[in-house]
């Protein structure tokens, strides 16, 4: 039998960590540069660049090498 579903994705938790985590410490580098916009700036792009990764590994695919993938072709 299936285990209820929460309506939470498994992995949900360490990805909202990560992403607090780095607007937490984007604010804090703009405080230090002397614009808090510039650092949430800087935070949202990070953040977008943890999202992939952190899908990507738990994907369990992080490292996949397929010799014969050439990308999309038309």
């Amino acid at each position: 039998m299936d285990e209820p579903r929460t309506g939470f994705p498994r992995g949900r938790i360490g990805w909202i960590a990560g992403t607090v985590a780095l607007i937490g410490l984007g604010v804090l580098v703009g405080a230090v540069l002397g614009s808090i916009f510039l650092g949430l700036f800087i935070a949202a792009i990070i953040s977008i660049g943890w999202l992939i990764a952190y899908e990507s590994w738990r994907g369990r695919t992080a490292g996949l090498d397929d010799p014969h993938d050439d990308g999309a072709q038309l």
